[in-house]
C-alpha cells in the first residue's frame, strides 16, 4: 500500500481525510448565537426571552447563599452584553455570564428574593426565530385559580357590574406594527387606561385590567382572569392591520361558533389567535376545554348578550369614527371563548393605515374611543342591568336614559347632532346654564320625541 494511506474496509482513505475527519468529530459543532435578551415584569412574574440563532440545549440549576440562579447552553455565545435589561422590580439584581468548559455559556442571575423558575423553547414563526423563555415566578403566587360567576342568589342587592378590560398583545408580542415604530400594544393599552378611569367614576360599574403594564398574558389567561374577578363583560381592545395599507375604519366582534362572518373577520382571527406563539407560550398550552364548551346551550345566551351589547358600542364608535363594518362581525376569536362572560372584541382602526395610526396615537382620539366604548357599554347595561346590580335598581326605581362621557374635543352642539337632540334640551336634561362641559363629565341623554 503506498505511503500516506491507510485501509478502512476495502477502501484506502488519505491520512490528510482521516486526520480531517478526527477534528470534525471532537471538535464542537457550530455555534448558536445568542442574538438578543429581552425582560418584562408582569404582576406575578419575570419573563426573559433569548432570541436564538438555532435551537439549543440547556440545564438550569438553582444556588442558595447567595441565591443564584445557573443557565447553562451547551455551544454557545452571547452576542450583546447583558448590562441593559431593565432590573427595576423583578427579583433579579444582576445578570452576569462567561464562557464554560472551552465553548459552552453560563449566565448568571443573581436573585434578591426566592422564585419558582421554568423555561421552555420556542420554534420560529412568522415574526420571530427561535426562542428560549425563561419565566421567574415570584414565590409564594399560585395560579390563577378560576371561579365560576355567582348566581343571582350569592350577589349583593346594588352590586356593582364588572367590566374586564383586556389590552391586546403586550410584552414579547407587539402586536401589528404602524409607522414610526407605533406598537399597537402601547396603543391600545393607552386607550384601555382611559377606558379604565372612566368606568371607574361611573356609579355601578366597576373595572379589572386584564394587563396593567407591558407584559403578555395568554389568551386563556385573559378569559381565566376575566372570571376569576367574576366579570359580567369582557372587552378586548385591538388595533387591525392589514397588507394593504388602504385598509381603514373601527370594528366590534363577537364569537363565532360556525365560522367567520367574513374573509376579513377570518384573517383577523386567525392573525390574533397565533398572538400566543409570538407572546411565549408553548404550542403544548392546547385549550382542552372549548370543544365541550362551544356545544354547551349557555352559549347561546352569552353570544345573543354579546351581539347586542357590541352592536351598541359599534353605534357609539360610529358616532365619530369611520366603521370598517356597519354591523358587528363573527369569527372564531380565542380570547372570546368564554361560556359565560358576554364578549366583544373592539378594533380601534387599521394601525397600517398612516392616517389612522396618526389618529390612534393621539391621546385626543384615544379619549374619544375609550369614550365610545364606555357611552356603549353603560347605555346597554342601563337598558339590561344584571339582577341583583345597581343599575338593576336604578331602573326599577328611576329612569336616566342614555348617559355619554364627555372625551377630549367634544362640544355641547357635537354631542347634541350626535344624539339628534336639541341642545337646549341637553342643557336641561343636565342642569347646565351654559355650553361649557368638561372631559369625564357624565351627559345624560334624553330620549328623542
Amino acid at each position: 500500500m503506498a505511503s500516506g494511506r491507510k485501509k478502512c474496509g476495502n477502501r484506502a482513505i488519505p491520512a490528510g481525510a482521516l486526520l480531517c475527519l478526527f477534528f470534525l468529530t471532537t471538535m464542537p459543532l457550530h455555534a448558536a448565537d445568542i442574538l438578543d435578551v429581552r425582560l418584562w415584569r408582569a404582576p406575578d412574574h419575570t419573563r426573559v426571552v433569548f432570541d436564538l440563532s438555532e435551537p439549543i440545549s440547556h440545564s438550569i440549576l438553582e444556588l442558595d447563599n447567595p441565591r443564584r440562579l445557573v443557565i447553562d447552553v451547551a455551544n454557545a455565545r452571547l452576542i450583546n452584553a447583558l448590562t441593559n435589561l431593565p432590573l427595576e422590580n423583578t427579583p433579579i439584581a444582576r445578570v452576569r455570564s462567561g464562557v464554560r468548559e472551552g465553548h459552552d455559556l453560563r449566565i448568571v442571575f443573581d436573585l434578591n428574593g426566592k422564585v419558582r423558575p421554568k423555561s421552555f423553547p420556542l420554534p420560529p414563526n412568522e415574526r420571530t426565530g427561535h426562542r428560549l423563555v425563561l419565566d421567574l415566578f415570584d414565590a409564594g403566587v399560585k395560579a390563577v385559580e378560576v371561579e365560576a360567576v355567582k348566581s343571582v342568589d350569592q350577589l349583593s342587592d346594588r352590586r356593582d357590574i364588572i367590566v374586564a378590560i383586556d389590552a391586546g398583545h403586550g410584552g414579547e408580542d407587539p402586536g401589528a406594527l404602524g409607522p414610526k415604530k407605533l406598537y399597537e400594544k402601547k396603543v391600545v393599552l393607552a386607550i384601555a387606561k382611559k377606558l379604565n378611569a372612566r368606568l371607574e367614576n361611573t356609579p355601578g360599574l366597576k373595572p379589572v385590567m386584564i394587563r396593567d403594564g407591558d407584559y403578555y398574558v395568554s389568551l386563556r389567561g385573559r378569559r381565566d382572569l376575566a372570571r376569576k374577578s367574576q366579570a359580567d363583560l369582557f372587552v378586548s381592545i385591538h388595533a387591525d392591520a392589514f397588507r394593504q395599507a388602504s385598509a381603514n375604519g373601527a370594528s366590534v366582534y363577537a364569537l363565532s361558533t360556525k365560522g367567520a362572518s367574513s374573509t376579513a373577520a377570518k384573517y383577523l382571527a386567525d392573525r390574533e389567535n397565533s398572538a400566543d406563539l409570538v407572546g411565549g407560550v408553548r404550542l403544548s398550552d392546547k385549550d382542552d376545554m372549548l370543544a365541550g364548551v362551544l356545544t354547551d346551550l349557555s352559549m347561546t345566551a352569552t353570544l345573543d348578550t354579546s351581539l347586542s351589547l357590541g352592536a351598541r358600542v359599534l353605534a357609539e364608535i360610529g358616532g365619530f369614527a369611520k366603521l370598517h363594518k356597519k354591523k358587528v362581525e363573527q369569527a372564531g376569536f380565542a380570547v372570546l371563548k368564554s361560556p359565560d362572560i358576554p364578549s366583544i372584541l373592539v378594533e380601534t382602526g387599521f394601525i397600517s393605515n398612516p392616517a389612522e395610526a396618526s389618529r390612534l396615537d393621539s391621546s385626543g382620539y384615544q379619549d374619544k374611543m375609550a369614550s365610545a366604548i364606555h357611552s356603549g357599554v353603560l347605555t346597554w347595561f342601563k337598558s339590561h342591568p344584571p339582577a341583583g346590580t345597581l343599575l338593576a335598581w336604578q331602573k326599577g326605581n328611576q329612569s336616566d336614559g342614555r348617559v355619554y362621557a364627555v372625551a377630549r374635543g367634544d362640544t355641547l352642539s357635537e354631542i347634541a347632532a350626535r344624539y339628534q337632540v336639541k341642545v337646549d334640551t341637553l342643557k336641561t336634561a343636565n342642569g347646565l346654564s351654559g355650553s361649557t362641559i368638561r372631559i369625564g363629565q357624565i351627559l345624560k341623554i334624553p330620549d328623542v320625541q
